[in-house]
This record gives structure tokens, C-alpha cells and sequence, in this order.
């Protein structure tokens, strides 16, 4: 492969953990930030199931702290807090999942130029509508509590967060695939599909999926 990060951008509820959660065991990822501590179960579907999984980068979270002022950041020293939650000497493709960098497109796409973003989007009020499902302020993993801090605020950063999305889908149009499942999405990513119980349908799951390549 010839890019080190996956970024990946989604506001609350936008249903991204599962689609991080569905191409995560491809033997292509490095898989080394998974830690019980950095799981979360939850019943929103129907059956409790393992959603989120792996780290998470967003201010207020275990890494990523500063990431609603990218910019103000070099290179060097975001690539350090990438690589923060993964074993030093472990391979593969990481998967960097941020909901504020729904509004740093452009500078993860100046910065990393090689290395895909997949944009997740749903609207304001069915992302609002699913994180409270989900679990609202009572999920334990990633903590939404500092950043978020309440309903009112989480709405209002959703609307922020899927604006800026929108914006980078038209901005970057002539660069973005369109897959329709995870494998689809594998295939566009250029990384091996994970084993056969991993399976996904963006239309079925009520997603919008694009990347950036």
C-alpha cells in the first residue's frame, strides 16, 4: 500500500462505527488500537451487539484532543497523535476516525494527499435521532460528555459536522467513489475484505457513503 491512514469523517449517529466496524478485520488494517477499554455495546438495532471498536480521535476523547484546530498543528505533530493509540512496531493501515474532521477536509486532503477519507453522512435529525438510541451521554466509549455537553450543542455540532461533509462532496466530486457496500468500499480502498460475517449495505443501513481517493 502506498498510504499509511484511512480517515474517516461522520457526524454523531451517522452510523460510521459500523462502517469502520466492517472493513476493521481486513488482515490489511492494523488492528493494535482494539482494547476492551475502547469498546462499546449497544442494543439501537435490535440486538446488543460490539459497535465501537478501536480508537477514537475528537476533542474532549482519549486522543485527538486539539483536532477542532487542526490547522494550528503541523503535519509531524498530527501524525504523532495519530499513531498514539497503536503498538510502535505494528503493520497495516490505520484507521483514523475523527467526527471533527468533518470539518478539516481540506487540510487532511493537502496534508495526506494519498490516503483516503471516507465521508459517512445521514441527516441532522436521523444522526440525532440514532446517538440518542445509541445510548446519548451514557456511551462509555468515546466520551462525548466535554465536547458535546449537551443535547442542544450535539445538534447543533451534527449540523456543522454534516454541512461540512456536504461541502467537501461537492468540492471533491471529481475525486469520490460511491460504493454501496463494505466490500465495495474494500475494492475502492485497495485492501483485502474482511472475513465473510462482515457484511454491509449502505442503502439497507440507511447511509450515505463516499471517499475521497
Amino acid at each position: 500500500m502506498n498510504f499509511k491512514y484511512i480517515f474517516m469523517a461522520g457526524a454523531p449517529g451517522s452510523k460510521w462505527s459500523s462502517v469502520a466496524k466492517n472493513i476493521y478485520y481486513s488482515p490489511d488494517i492494523d488492528r493494535s488500537d482494539y482494547h476492551d477499554d475502547r469498546t462499546y455495546y449497544h442494543d439501537a438495532s435490535g440486538t446488543r451487539d460490539l459497535m465501537h471498536l478501536g480508537a477514537y480521535w475528537d476533542p474532549g476523547m482519549e486522543f485527538g484532543k486539539f483536532f477542532n484546530q487542526l490547522e494550528r498543528y503541523s503535519k509531524e505533530e498530527c501524525e504523532a497523535e495519530f499513531d498514539r493509540a497503536f503498538a510502535p512496531n505494528s503493520t497495516g493501515i490505520r484507521i483514523i476516525k475523527s467526527h471533527v474532521f468533518a470539518n478539516h477536509i481540506d487540510y487532511i486532503k493537502q496534508q495526506w494527499p494519498k490516503c483516503p477519507i471516507i465521508l459517512v453522512h445521514r441527516g441532522d435529525d436521523a444522526c440525532l435521532g440514532w446517538w440518542v438510541k445509541c445510548g446519548h451521554f451514557d456511551i462509555t466509549y468515546p466520551d462525548y460528555a466535554e465536547y458535546y455537553k449537551d443535547l442542544k450543542e450535539m445538534n447543533s455540532i451534527i449540523t456543522k459536522q454534516n454541512t461540512g461533509i456536504q461541502d467537501a462532496i461537492c468540492k471533491y466530486k471529481s475525486d469520490i467513489a460511491t460504493p454501496t457496500n463494505n466490500y465495495e468500499l474494500c475494492a475502492a480502498l485497495k485492501i483485502a475484505q474482511p472475513p465473510a460475517e462482515y457484511r454491509q449495505n449502505y442503502g439497507t443501513a440507511d447511509i450515505t457513503l463516499k471517499v475521497i481517493l
